[in-house]
C-alpha cells in the first residue's frame, strides 16, 4: 500500500569518480531529504555517506540504466526526483524521458537542445550563431579536415566533440593542449579513428585560476537558482577537472547575466554550467564549455557558501517553495585534496587557504566513511597499474 505521508525522496545516478554525486548527496541529506544513490561500482565513494540509501545497478547508462531506474521506483511511495552525475546518464534520461517521465521528476530541455549542448562542436556553433563569447575553433572530421588548422592561431587544445566514458577508457585524455600545427595534426590523426569528430580550439591565455563557472538550475521561468566561482586549481593542468575552487562574487555580475543570456537563447531548463577563462590579454571572459543535465564535479561549493543549487531543484520539482541563497564569505574553499596536491606538486599555485575555511571533496569529520572508500579507490588502482607494469617487464 502507498504511504501518502512518506517525504518524497531523491535519486542521485552515479557515486563514484565524480565527486559531485557525493556533494550532491550530502546538499540534499543534510537538509533532510530521504537519498537513494545508484551505482554500479559496489564500493563508489557516495554509497558510504551516511545520508545514503545504496541501490546497484547493471550499468549507468542505456537501457540497463532504465531498467534499474524503474526497478528502483517501484519500490518507492511517490516519483523521486532524479539527479544525474555524468553526460552518459543524460543522454539516457533524455532518450528515454517519456517512459521515465512517468515514475521520475526531472527537468531537462528537449532532446534536440540536449544532443546539441552535449557536443562541443554544435556548442560552439551555436554560442558563435548567438553572438555569444568564444575562442576561435575549428572543426575536424577527418583526415582531409586537417588544413583547417592553418587558419588557428596556436596554442590550440584539442576536445572531443563528446566525451563519453569510453572514449576516456580507450586511454584518451579530456583534451590536449597543443603548441603547434605540427602537434595538433598528429593528436587528431590518433583521436580521429576513435570519434566521429574533434574541436580544436584557440588556447585562452591566462593562469588555471582565471577559470571560472556560474552553475545553474533553471525552471520553466528562468533561473530559480546559481552561483558563480572561480578554480584555484585543476588536475591535470590546463585541460584538467576541479581541484580546488571558491565563491567569485566579483564576476558574478557578468557571468550570471551571459549564462542567462545565453540558456535563454536557446531554451534550455534543468540543472546545467557554463565555464569560462578570462583572457589575461583582453580581461573578457570566454565560454569555454556548459555542462547540461546533471551536477558539476564542484557542485557543492555552492553549498557550503549558502546555494544549495541541488536543494533548491528538489523544491522546485516537489512544488515546495525555494530556499532563498544566503552566500557566506567568499574566503570557502572546496578541495579536492588528492588533485590540489599532485595540481601544486607539477605547477606554483597562490596558496588561499591560509586565510580561508577548507571543506575537503571526500573528508568530512560528521561523514567519513566516502574518504575511505575513495582512498581504498585509490590504492586498488596503484597496484592494478603496477601489476600491470610488472606483468609488461616480466616479458621483455
Amino acid at each position: 500500500m502507498t504511504d501518502r505521508t512518506a517525504p518524497i525522496a531523491a535519486v542521485v545516478v552515479g557515486a563514484g569518480e565524480n565527486c559531485g554525486g557525493l556533494g550532491l548527496v550530502r546538499s540534499l541529506g543534510q537538509a533532510g531529504v530521504p537519498v537513494f544513490v545508484m551505482d554500479s561500482d559496489p564500493y563508489a565513494p557516495a554509497l558510504y555517506s551516511r545520508f545514503a540509501r545504496k541501490f546497484i545497478a547493471s550499468k549507468l547508462n542505456g537501457p540497463s540504466l532504465v531498467k534499474d531506474l524503474l526497478a528502483l521506483r517501484a519500490t518507492l511511495d511517490h516519483s523521486p526526483v532524479l539527479f544525474l552525475t555524468s553526460d552518459d546518464a543524460v543522454l539516457t534520461v533524455s532518450e528515454h524521458r517519456d517512459k521515465l517521465g512517468e515514475g521520475f521528476r526531472f527537468l531537462l530541455p528537449s532532446q534536440a537542445c540536449v544532443t546539441s549542448l552535449a557536443q562541443k562542436v554544435s556548442f560552439q556553433q551555436l554560442a558563435e550563431r548567438h553572438g555569444f563569447p568564444v575562442p576561435r575553433a575549428v572543426r575536424i572530421e577527418c583526415v582531409g579536415d586537417l588544413g583547417r588548422l592553418a587558419t588557428l592561431h596556436f596554442p590550440c587544445v584539442i576536445k572531443p566533440s563528446v566525451k563519453t566514458a569510453e572514449y576516456l577508457n580507450g586511454q584518451f585524455d579530456p583534451g590536449y593542449k597543443v603548441a603547434s600545427i605540427a602537434q595538433a595534426d598528429a593528436v587528431c590523426r590518433r583521436i580521429l579513428p576513435a570519434l566521429p569528430d574533434v574541436l580544436v580550439q584557440e588556447w585562452i591565455e591566462g593562469p588555471d585560476s582565471e577559470i571560472y563557472f556560474c552553475m545553474v538550475y533553471r525552471g520553466a521561468s528562468g533561473t530559480v537558482s546559481s552561483f558563480t566561482g572561480r578554480k584555484l586549481s585543476i588536475w591535470p593542468p590546463d585541460i584538467g577537472t576541479t581541484a580546488s575552487c571558491t565563491a567569485a562574487p566579483r564576476a558574478r555580475a557578468v557571468l550570471e547575466p551571459l549564462t542567462d543570456a545565453f540558456f535563454d537563447a536557446v531554451s534550455f531548463v534543468g540543472m546545467g554550467s557554463i565555464e569560462f577563462k578570462r583572457d589575461a590579454r583582453s580581461g573578457e571572459f570566454l565560454m569555454i564549455e556548459p555542462t547540461i543535465g546533471r551536477v558539476d564535479w564542484q557542485e557543492e561549493v555552492a553549498t557550503i557558501h549558502g546555494a544549495n543549487i541541488p536543494l533548491a531543484a528538489y523544491c522546485y520539482e516537489i512544488g515546495r517553495n525555494v530556499p532563498i541563497a544566503s552566500e557566506l564569505r567568499p574566503q570557502v574553499i572546496w578541495r579536492d585534496f588528492g588533485r590540489h596536491w599532485k595540481s601544486s606538486r607539477h605547477r606554483a599555485i597562490q596558496d588561499e587557504g591560509a586565510k580561508a575555511d577548507i571543506y575537503g571533496a571526500y573528508w568530512r569529520r560528521d561523514d567519513p566513511l566516502p574518504a575511505l572508500f575513495y582512498i581504498r579507490r585509490a590504492l586498488a588502482k596503484r597496484l592494478k597499474l603496477a601489476m600491470t607494469r610488472a606483468r609488461r617487464l616480466s616479458h621483455l
